[in-house]
């Protein structure tokens, strides 16, 4: 019988699944398992990932250095309807790609070629999470368009907030809307001789000030590259305003993922909040890498046992299971706050047993999709 997750795979009306949570919770191995196991069953799948681990990215065969979607050889077996695809975000060849697709061929050439391009491209507050949203829109016509995949997972950025991604049209509204931003770029969007003559008006004093600052060389520079990436940005809004609808539709299943510590706890609250100003409700909360108790035997009890040990191994092996214990309960309270957390809003917390082996090969990602679904 299938779990909360076991449903989202086999429902065809759901086409994204993002996982989102903190660094360092398993958010990518839970996405990739997730990709595993919808294959498996007959899927067509694509995930999306940001900045695996070496092993898992070769593990499934994931190439950093190509821009387009590649299939996990071997997967599953002739015949099968299912298959799996994976990406790596590039975040600067995504800038370049979108920049040729929509720039043209010779406004491409002058940003790409621009000396200040490759600052901008790279340094941009929020640039990750602006081409993570560009992928995933593209990820979604091209389903939309070919048919390839009925299926996308998509791995979140690592980000302080962990869904700054969705933030990212109105961030970059506010970017380039900002006051200093129409300052500089006023010549290069100003239209016609009386669009010219109110916006020399209107910014000569503070266009004047900033080149006062930063020298006209790098105004003229800045203004340059900002007239050619115009087009750009502004047209990124639009798709990314379609992404956002997307993902905040019936069509998407958000899953938080988390561990079992007070840090986890925190970053889930917020993320649950999060959703909830975008009326998503998430289909699951995992919690990964729980300890449970494999012996009824007190701590206090195997501290005292070791005592009497005589042996350096027997008093290693009770001190292993008293710190096992120990973490055990954590764990269990920790659980126990997550789900008073969820309580109201009904969502399911799947819990994933700790693991000495890292989930770093597809029998591991097997391993673990089976604790995600059951």
């Amino acid at each position: 019988m299938s779990g909360p997750l076991g449903d989202v795979l086999e429902d065809p009306s759901v086409r994204v699944v993002v996982c989102c949570g903190a660094g360092g919770v398993g958010k990518t191995t839970t996405a990739a398992a997730l990709g595993v196991r919808a294959a498996r069953q007959g899927r067509r799948v694509v995930v999306l990932t940001i900045d695996p681990s070496r092993r898992l990215a070769q593990a499934l065969g994931a190439d950093p250095s190509s821009s387009e979607p590649h299939p996990v050889a071997g997967l599953v077996g002739d015949g099968s309807p299912g298959s799996l695809d994976v990406l790596v975000l590039d975040m600067r060849r995504t800038f370049d790609d979108l920049v040729r697709q929509h720039a043209g061929p010779h406004r491409a050439a002058a940003i790409l070629g621009h000396p200040l391009y490759e600052s901008l491209s790279t340094s941009l507050a929020g640039t990750q999470e602006y081409m993570a949203v560009e992928r995933i829109g593209q990820l979604r016509e091209e389903m939309t368009r070919t048919g390839r995949w009925d299926l996308l997972v998509v791995d979140t950025p690592p980000s302080r907030s962990a869904l700054e991604f969705l933030d990212a049209p109105a961030r970059l509204g506010r970017f380039l809307d900002g006051r200093l931003l129409r300052v500089l770029s006023a010549p290069a969007r100003a239209g016609g001789r009386l669009g010219r003559k109110v916006a020399g008006q209107g910014v000569a004093l503070g266009r004047g000030v900033v080149s006062a600052v930063l020298g006209p060389s790098l105004v003229g520079d800045v203004q340059t590259l900002l007239g050619a990436l115009d087009t750009v940005l502004g047209g990124f809004r639009e798709r990314a305003d379609a992404t956002y609808a997307a993902l905040t539709s019936p069509t998407t299943a958000w899953v938080v993922v988390g561990a079992p510590d007070d840090a986890s706890v925190v970053e889930s609250r917020r993320l649950l909040a999060r959703l909830a100003d975008d009326e998503v409700r998430p289909r699951a909360l995992v919690v990964n890498r729980v300890v449970r108790a494999t012996s009824t035997v007190g701590t206090g009890e195997a501290l005292a046992a070791a005592d009497a040990v005589e042996t350096d191994l027997g008093r290693a092996a009770l001190a292993v299971h008293v710190e096992r214990t120990r973490r055990a309960r954590r764990h269990a309270s920790v659980l126990r706050t997550l789900r008073d957390l969820v309580a109201d809003e009904q969502v399911p917390v799947v819990v994933v047993p700790d693991s000495p082996h890292d989930a770093d090969d597809v029998q591991a990602l097997d391993e673990l999709a089976h604790h995600l679904v059951r």
